[in-house]
């Protein structure tokens, strides 16, 4: 085939999927080509089947047990009221699991590769503790409403990272100096809850305590429509942001030499990452430790130099979701499901620490 001045027609590019010799797989859109670990996308699809079949297993769970098949049929056609059941009582919580669990090990796989830290969580470093004082004012002073509550918490979150990085900068931001001035801050506004939740009144604070306990209960169809567009949002910001943080991994010399504007990039990281952990606590409570450990535990099963952000989305599900499972049907009396993360990732931290202490020997 020729073009009509008689040079040789380039070839259309097509989606293609072929192995680098590295261990690595290209796919070629049009003119961009996407590399990607192929143990990374074996592990990234691995986990979404695991998050597909466990989210169908929970809904069989309840007081009205139901098989999976009839699970199914519910969501795809009108059968009454199991579909009631699944539709309007289950899949809402199911849905937020899956959905919050994600944006916690994605906010924790951006701030532990900009820390290039194992600890550097922002439920550790204070952002989340930041984003639980936001929306506790905005519940003791204007009451209990998803708006403001979703407001006042990116408000507290933004605030807390910006007090963070200004007391963590020397001429720069590294990575251990922002965990230990996070580490401070999160004594501080730990304490500033306290006396927030003492001097409101009673029932508002008993109120808060309660939500301060991380619970996705009560999420329904209203709050989840009200945070799927702003997750979608923090998504688009964070696909903006990998490329270039990948580059940070190599150092800020390496990436100004690639052209990288480092503090621009540590400052959306930081944006896009406080942003997702705010929307998850604004509608939920803190639920700690799946940001620590759905990155950590990501990294080893894909055995790569960084931490698969991706990757790390499906892990956060699962384990907010299998938590939720505990929570509600293993656990006699139903506990917030912040207080099995609390457990687990309280354990996990444990071990993490003396790994890194064994590492340094």
């Amino acid at each position: 085939m020729t073009t009509p001045a008689g040079a040789p027609a380039r070839p259309r590019r097509r989606a293609l999927l072929a192995a680098d010799h590295d261990g690595y797989a290209r796919l070629a859109l049009g003119r961009s080509i996407l590399r990607v670990h192929r143990r990374t996308l074996l592990i990234a699809l691995v986990l979404a089947a695991l998050v597909i079949g466990l989210a169908l297993v929970a809904m069989t769970w309840g007081d009205y047990p139901l098989s999976v098949p009839e699970v199914i049929r519910a969501l795809v056609t009108d059968q009454g009221f199991v579909s009631t059941i699944v539709i309007d009582w289950r899949l809402p919580r199911v849905l937020a699991a899956v959905l919050f669990g994600a944006a916690l090990g994605v906010s924790g796989a951006l701030f532990q590769t900009l820390t290039r830290n194992p600890l550097g969580s922002p439920d550790v470093i204070g952002f989340s503790t930041g984003a639980y004082t936001g929306a506790i004012i905005s519940i003791t002073v204007v009451g209990a409403n998803v708006l403001s509550e979703m407001a006042g918490a990116l408000i507290g979150g933004l605030a807390a990272a910006l007090l963070v990085y200004v007391l963590a900068w020397r001429g720069g931001v590294q990575g251990f100096r922002l965990i230990i001035v996070g580490i401070a801050v999160t004594a501080v506004l730990s304490s500033l809850n306290t006396y927030v939740l003492l001097r409101a009144q009673t029932e508002v604070a008993m109120a808060a305590s309660l939500w301060g306990a991380g619970s996705i209960a009560l999420v329904g169809w209203s709050d989840l429509a009200l945070a799927v567009p702003v997750l979608a949002v923090c998504g688009v910001l964070t696909a903006c942001v990998v490329p270039p943080l990948r580059q940070l991994e190599l150092g800020d010399d390496a990436a100004h030499a690639h052209g990288v504007r480092t503090e621009p990039v540590r400052i959306a990281v930081l944006v896009a990452g406080v942003a997702l952990i705010a929307i998850v606590t604004a509608l939920t409570g803190p639920i700690a430790f799946i940001a620590l450990a759905a990155p950590q535990i990501t990294k080893r099963l894909a055995r790569g130099a960084g931490i698969p952000v991706g990757a790390s989305a499906f892990t956060g599900a699962l384990l907010l979701l299998g938590a939720d499972l505990v929570a509600q049907h293993v656990i006699p009396g139903s506990v917030p499901v912040g207080v099995v993360t609390v457990v687990i990732g309280g354990l996990y931290l444990i071990v993490l620490l003396v790994q890194e202490a064994r590492a340094q020997l």
